[in-house]
């Protein structure tokens, strides 16, 4: 027994002398994230008489992180579910809910301040590779979506530069379905493909390889789930960027290029006249849709007593969509400001994002600005009315708001309120409609208030509750219909974040 508990205090004392070591080489975060939702018109109008939606979600991720000498290695591990979906005992058919939200590894190539590198052609040199988040400046274009309990990830490379002050992001990825033996040429189904779908003479068909149904023909795809927030319908088969940033003094200036390509395909069906069909795309042909967005960003900051902070952005897109449109006059421009004084700060800001004018837009062509692969629900209020899975209106968006907060030493309180209307002329084409006859450009108001509590170092509640107050022209542009859907949407959630530290040590 003696010598028992000497081994036990030995081994003890060892992983206690190891654990400076351990600390300053290994990081282990956990999350624990639930989130308690009462819905009643979030992200569209909500018809008339119908009940509120209530439910409970859930992210349960665990962050390992590795860093020695010139090796960083990062792997998130995530299990994201709502409250009851399972049965409360699965069997093994039923899988597992297990995914990889990040595996990466940063290989430090050139570093003027490691006397072991020779080499001294610029200040700091790295390739990042695999599944990794991309996250820029305010996340509008490009961000790790960490709203949505499933986040955003891309699988690609970065080489990234630092060099007098100066920072520069290369990055390309690559997507395909599968590598199995026998697969001939690159072609790329561009999303969650269900495995059957009913004909239309309702019997269920097996869906092929490379098939992708659509809802008719010419219809939208049918997915098992969205494949981005943005109501897009197709991923990108492969996408290459650069991003370019300095800052000057109290000044950040930014530049983005971000290419990405999208699969071509025919419009097909699969079944017989027996059968009946079912319609969809072919992605079996060559070459791609390419699109491009470039643009810049400028973030400073004025005084010192009264501190004001601001922000002015323009970006412009062109090539084609994933459609094969041509892109013709797409833009997305803005600025905003905020005066702190003590621990309240408030200002305003204003925001266009084009959309198709009814009166010139062309066959064929589209003016639509896509906000890519960023997070809307930071940008254009908090009730995801626009540039999410729910769609967003063609006629592009205007976007005029009011934000408040006050910052306290636990508390975060902020109140949004924005004024949207469409950027573009669209006409009302339903059927007791006129021909070429404007709808109204506004869309609605919208009312955001959150407070965020830090309850310790690990352990935050956050609560909200927001109210759109929409019109006819936001059920039209956005469902279709009219005097259909009660024009007021309220949402309300309480959400608790816990992200314990596992080799933090107790200050």
């Amino acid at each position: 027994m003696k010598s028992y508990r000497l081994r036990l205090s030995l081994l003890g004392i060892f992983i206690l002398g190891l654990q400076p070591l351990v600390k300053a080489q290994f990081s282990l975060i956990g999350q624990l994230r639930t989130r308690t939702e009462l819905r009643s018109g979030l992200g569209n109008l909500p018809i008339k008489g119908a009940p509120s939606a209530a439910f409970t979600s859930q992210r349960a991720r665990l962050t390992f992180g590795y860093k020695m000498d010139r090796v960083t290695f990062g792997l998130a591990i995530q299990d994201v579910r709502v409250w009851g979906q399972d049965a409360s005992t699965i069997s093994n058919a039923d899988g597992n809910k297990l995914m990889v939200h990040e595996a990466w590894a940063d290989i430090v190539l050139l570093n003027r301040a490691d006397t072991t590198i020779k080499s001294k052609a610029i200040d700091y040199l790295s390739l990042k590779i695999g599944r990794q988040e991309l996250v820029y400046d305010d996340v509008r274009l490009l961000g790790n979506l960490d709203w949505l309990q499933q986040g955003r990830r891309f699988d690609a490379a970065l080489l990234k530069a630092q060099h007098k002050g100066w920072a520069l992001d290369l990055g390309v990825g690559f997507n395909q379905n599968t590598d199995a033996f026998g697969v001939a040429g690159t072609y790329y189904t561009p999303a969650n493909v269900p495995t059957s779908a009913l004909s239309t003479q309702n019997v269920t068909l097996a869906i092929p390889s490379g098939f992708l149904p659509t809802t008719g023909k010419g219809g939208v795809p049918v997915v098992t789930n969205a494949v981005s927030t943005n109501g897009q319908n197709q991923q990108f088969k492969s996408f290459q960027m650069a991003y370019l940033t300095r800052k000057f003094k109290t000044t950040k200036f930014s530049a983005l290029v971000f290419k990405d390509d999208f699969q071509k395909y025919r419009v097909d069906s699969i079944g017989s006249a027996t059968n009946g069909y079912v319609y969809g795309r072919r992605y079996d042909v060559m070459g791609t849709n390419s699109r491009v967005t470039y643009g810049a960003m400028l973030i400073g900051q004025a005084g010192q007593k009264t501190p004001v902070l601001w922000q002015a952005f323009g970006y412009l897109q062109s090539g084609k969509d994933r459609d094969g449109l041509q892109i013709k006059h797409a833009y997305h421009y803005g600025a905003n400001v905020m005066f702190q004084r003590g621990a309240l700060s408030a200002g305003p800001g204003y925001e266009v994002l084009s959309g198709n004018n009814d009166a010139t837009i062309k066959p064929g062509e589209t003016s639509r600005f896509d906000p890519l692969y960023g997070t809307p629900h930071r940008h254009w209020g908090y009730m995801d009315y626009f540039y999410v899975g729910t769609g967003s209106p063609a006629g592009g968006l205007q976007d005029a708001f009011l934000k408040f907060k006050y910052t306290g030493k636990r508390l975060t309180t902020t109140f949004d309120v924005h004024y949207f209307a469409l950027a573009n002329t669209t006409f009302n084409k339903m059927p007791d409609a006129a021909p070429a006859t404007p709808l109204a450009s506004k869309l609605g108001m919208e009312y955001d208030l959150i407070a965020n509590y830090s309850l310790n170092k690990f352990t935050t509640v956050e609560a909200g509750y927001a109210i759109m107050s929409g019109t006819n022209t936001l059920e039209y542009t956005k469902q279709g219909t009219m005097n259909q859907k009660d024009k007021i949407g309220t949402w309300a959630y309480l959400m608790i974040n816990i992200r314990p530290d596992f080799f933090a040590t107790k200050k």
